[in-house]
Order: C-alpha cells, then structure tokens, then sequence
C-alpha cells in the first residue's frame, strides 16, 4: 500500500459532469427510451474525454510544481468535481426503471457509482456538503501534536512511532496525535447525515450500501462475503498476534503486554496498528538474515534510478508485454528535484487514457523502492491493457484490482528473479525464507483485518447501526474483535480516533486495500501455476512466462467491462475469491509460528 495510482475514472467523470446536465431535458420515467440513454452516455463520453485530459494535466502539474497557483488550480477543478459528480448521477439515475441492454445499464450505473460523497440535490446542502468535507480534510492535513513549544507534525510522528521503543514516548505520541481527531465528531455527524440524504436521491438505502452496490453483487451479500475471507485468513493472523504478542511482552513486560488480551495500539511501531513491519527488529527469527542484501547489491551493480526502471519494465517485456511508450520516459518524474516542492509519494498516470502513461516517484536506491516501481509499472500496464474500452469501463475490474495487479507482480521480485536478472549470484537455501516470510507477514498479513474494519465501521455509521453517540466505543470494539489490537489508556466519547486514520477524514473507501491484500496471493499463485513452477509459491517469480503474460493480459484488457468475478475467473478459474493462497504463501511461516507458539495462550 506504499503506492497509489490516479484512476482515470474519478478525474473523468468530475470534470465533465457540469456541462452534461442538460444533456437530456426529458424527465419523466414514461417518455424515456433505450434510445434516449445511449445519446445521453455517448455526449457524456464525448466531453469527459476532452475534459479528463485536462483535470489530469492540472492535476500533474500540481503534483510536480507544488505552489500557491497550482494548488488554486487544482483545488478549482477540485471544487467542481463535487457538483459535476452529482449533476451526472442525477441525470444517469432518471433511467434507472428503463429496462436497458447490458452495456447501457453497466455504464449508467457507473456514472452513479462514482459519486463517493452522494450531495443531495438541494444546492445548499450540496455546499454544505463540500464544506464539512473540506474542514474534516484540512483539520487531518493540518494537525499537529505541540507540547512544550515544540510540534510534531504527522511525519515527525510517524518516524518516531517506527523507531522508538520508550513505552511512554509511544503512548504520548499516540496519543497527541489522537487530539486531532477530537473536534471532526460533529463535523462528521452532519457530513454522514447529509450523504446518506443524496444516497438516498439516488436510490441507495444509505451511503455505505451505494459503496458496497459497486461491486457487481447485492451490497449486504458482499459484506458478508469478506466476513467469509477474512475466516479463511483468521488462523494465520492469530498465530502471528501471538508470538509477536509474546515478543512485545518480553520487550515491555508482561504487565504492560498481559499475554492474554490485545495488544496495546501503540506498540506495533505504527500509527495505526495497521502494519507491524517496523517492530520486526523485536520479533525477527534467529538466523534472520536472507543472505542478501538487496539495496547493497543495486549500488554495486549501478542500478540508478533509470536503470531500476528499466529492469522493471523488462519483467513486464519478459511476459510477452509491449514496452512502454517513449513519452513515458520522457515525461515521468523519477528523481526528487533539487529546485522545487513535488508530492514525492509513487504514483501511476494515464494523462490521456490511452498511452500518456507516466509514474511520478523520487526513487531511492533501495531494494524495497525496486519492488515499488515493479507495483507502479503494475498499474501502468493495466491502464495500457484497457484503453481501447468505452471510457466507463477503464478502471480495474473492482478497485481492489488495481493495486493487487502491482503487488502480485511485486511479488515475483524474489531472490530466484534477482538471480535470474543478473543481480544475485547465488540463491540462498530455504532456511533463509523464514525471516524473509516473516517480515513480508508483519506488513502484509498482519494488515488484513484493519483493512477489513474501517469500513464495517462506516458501513454502520452510515446504517444508523452505530449512533453518534458510539462511534468511538464501536470501533474500539471492532479493532478488538478483527485486530486483538486495544486503546493503551482509556477512550470514551469525547474522543473520535476513527478520524485519526485520514480515510475516515478523507472520505476514501478502504475495502479495496483488503481485497487487494487477499486477490495478490490469489493471481501470483494462479499465474505461477500457468506458468507451471514447480517451486513452492513464496519462491516462484512468473518473469519470462509468456503463458502467465497472455493470461494475465486477457485479465487486464477487461477493465470492469464485466463483472469482476468474470475477470477473475480468466486469472484463477475461479468466480470466488479465495484466500487460501495467502495460506499456502506463509506455509513456512505458518510452521515456524506454531513451533514458538508452543506453551503461549494465544487469542484475546
């Protein structure tokens, strides 16, 4: 999750929608007709392709020039997406009682889906709507922890909480964060209520169930459904709560890691207790050491930035992929330049929503920024593969999709491709993989569940299942539940910690990060096994098979054309997700944690 791409879909729809809501005067049900939907998608899509062009280079520019005027500009086009977005959903939802072919109905109801934040159709409301998300944005932007004339801002803290092993410091940070949060409650009371009010304008019985409508299945089955997922996982995450609980305690004591209860948020070397990988020091097997060193032998072989481009490009190459455009080297931003502010954070770019395809990094050389651009070219190559689609349709399958394609292809950067490339001389043994699994498993295993509870939480805000008056008992109750993770000191209601993870603030759906977490294993073991590897999963990489290429890129052209069980049934013959890859992945794992679980009570 260290990499977000730009969908072209979010800017597409935005930038066009104010200039489209005349496009059909005709407003009542009766004097509809299929006819009528298809000139109205067809003017739509017109204009969205000229205007996304131009909400992505004003987007680019702000993110590559970072000064007053481009953050005018971009926040200008910002300020229209809103209503842009509901004037289109409007005019899209009047056909929703037409009986309408597939393809009109598919597009229409994207049209609709794309609206995170539904507005109510009353312009004031539809303001105010925008303003509580703009205040909630800038008091998460903004927020600072002072204490004795000095402040600490996000940054400051998130390096502190990686690196710190002071108990107290932990907790002080954590909780002077935490203050934030406190004065969004209101805020977020009138921004849920208002939502829900557009939702409902637009036939959704609330905001959460219009999210979970996006992913091609009755919005209640789908949640129940990743309830389903997260069961399959369950037994791995326990086992590792558990040595890394018993770990924690010989750190801190057992006094303030009791060793049958959830684990203290502050001590898992994160903000949110989301990821774990910063405490690995405390938790890592003997004989550790993987018996490389990535990052040294980049700087010895002279992978610069470019070259470590290159190289990822080629595992792409190496699968029966074109190569990139031209443009793409040209324009990318690759290195952080000396003369001027950027958003540093990776990212992946279709300008045009063809072949303008770009990332934006300041690549360092390491070995886990190598895994990042492979991720990165992940996106771009997708965006490649379904650009010759209705605009309506390029996007992933679900938006789980998109970053689980990176990170599969992330996947295969093993010591067996390093070798296979040039950089490794030797591929250690397997007694090797375990520090190599365990340290993958603190980041990506241990994430999971949290990944899975944000949006239950919101999903019952939203429902009215959680009042105001619960929101912070309900999800300190459900980290516990999902996570075995608890509050260090006491919380109660004049506290808001859900607003201290910038999603909730932000207003950005989460539930794609738990499937992209569950839908990697799948492909990298399904595209491991078309390329009939005979190694065990962890240790396979799919470069140089032309097969998996060919299979994954009948996937990829899809875009979300299809319902995306289709898309996945192309990759793993399956229509239903299935996470016992993940298992099959940490198998060693799995056996080594049972080992020193041995004797420890574990669950909470």
């Amino acid at each position: 999750m260290s990499a977000k791409f730009k969908l072209s879909l979010s800017a597409i729809f935005v930038a066009g929608a104010l200039s489209l809501s005349g496009c059909n005067s005709t407003t009542t049900t009766e004097k509809l007709t299929e006819k009528d939907a298809e000139v109205f998608l067809a003017e739509a899509e017109k204009q969205l392709q000229d205007l996304s062009v131009r909400s992505s280079r004003a987007s680019w520019i702000y993110a590559n020039f970072i000064t007053e005027d481009t953050a005018a500009l971009s926040a200008e086009v910002g300020r229209e997406y809103t209503a842009a977005l509901v004037a289109l959903a409007n005019e899209a939802a009047k056909f929703d009682d037409l009986e309408l072919n597939y393809d009109n109905r598919r597009k229409l109801d994207k049209l609709k889906l794309n609206l995170t934040l539904p507005a109510p159709k009353d312009p004031q409301k539809t303001a105010e709507l925008a303003k509580l998300s703009a205040e909630l944005d800038g008091l998460y932007g903004k927020g600072k922890y002072c204490k004795n004339g000095t402040c600490m801002s996000l940054g400051d803290m998130t390096a502190k909480m990686a690196t710190s092993r002071n108990y107290e410091e932990l907790l002080d940070i954590w909780q002077g964060w935490r203050e934030v949060s406190k004065p969004m409650r209101p805020l977020y009371t009138d921004l849920v209520s208002l939502a829900n009010e557009g939702a409902n304008e637009l036939g959704y019985v609330d905001t959460g169930a219009m999210w979970r409508s996006k992913y091609d299945m009755p919005a209640d089955d789908f949640a129940k459904e990743l309830d389903r997922i997260w069961g399959q996982v369950k037994p791995l995450y326990n086992s590792l709560h558990c040595h890394v609980r018993a770990k924690l305690g010989e750190k801190y004591g057992e006094d303030k890691v009791p060793q049958d209860q959830p684990i203290p948020a502050h001590l898992l070397g994160n903000m949110w207790a989301q990821t774990w990988g910063n405490v690995y020091d405390l938790v890592a097997p003997e004989n550790a050491d993987p018996g490389y060193d990535l990052t040294k032998l980049l700087v010895e072989n002279d992978y610069d930035a470019i070259k470590m481009t290159k190289g990822a490009e080629k595992f792409f190459t190496s699968m029966g992929f074109e190569p990139l455009p031209e443009t793409f080297w040209t324009r990318s931003l690759f290195l952080k330049p000396q003369d001027r502010d950027v958003q540093c954070h990776a990212s992946a770019w279709n300008l045009d929503n063809k072949d303008d395809l770009r990332i934006k990094m300041c690549i360092q050389q390491t070995g886990e920024e190598f895994s990042v651009i492979h991720h990165e070219l992940g996106h771009n190559f997708y965006q490649r593969a379904y650009n010759k689609l209705p605009l309506y349709y390029q996007e992933s399958a679900n938006d789980g999709f998109h970053e689980a394609i990176g990170d599969t292809i992330a996947l295969s950067v093993t010591p067996g491709y390093l070798k296979e490339i040039g950089l490794l001389e030797q591929v250690p043994d397997e007694s090797k993989d375990i520090g190599l699994l365990m340290k993958m498993a603190m980041d990506k295993v241990a994430f999971i569940p949290f990944g899975l509870l944000v949006d239950q939480w919101r999903w019952k805000v939203y429902s009215g299942e959680i009042s105001p008056e619960q929101y912070n008992q309900a999800w300190w109750e459900l980290r516990e539940k999902y996570q075995g993770v608890k509050a260090p000191v006491t919380r109660t209601e004049n506290d808001f910690d859900p607003g201290a993870k910038y999603h909730v603030p932000g207003n950005v759906p989460y539930t794609r990060y738990f499937l992209a977490h569950i839908l990697q294993f799948e492909f990298h073991k399904s595209l491991c096994e078309i390329a009939g590897s005979k190694e065990a999963i962890h240790r396979c990489s799919v470069y140089n098979s032309k097969e998996a290429g060919e299979r994954l890129n009948t996937m990829l052209e899809m875009g979300s054309s299809r319902p995306w069980q289709e898309a996945l049934e192309t990759v793993t013959g399956n229509q239903q997700m299935d996470a016992t890859a993940i298992l099959d992945y940490f198998a060693p794992l799995q056996a080594y944690l049972d080992e020193q679980n041995k004797g420890r009570q574990c669950g909470w």
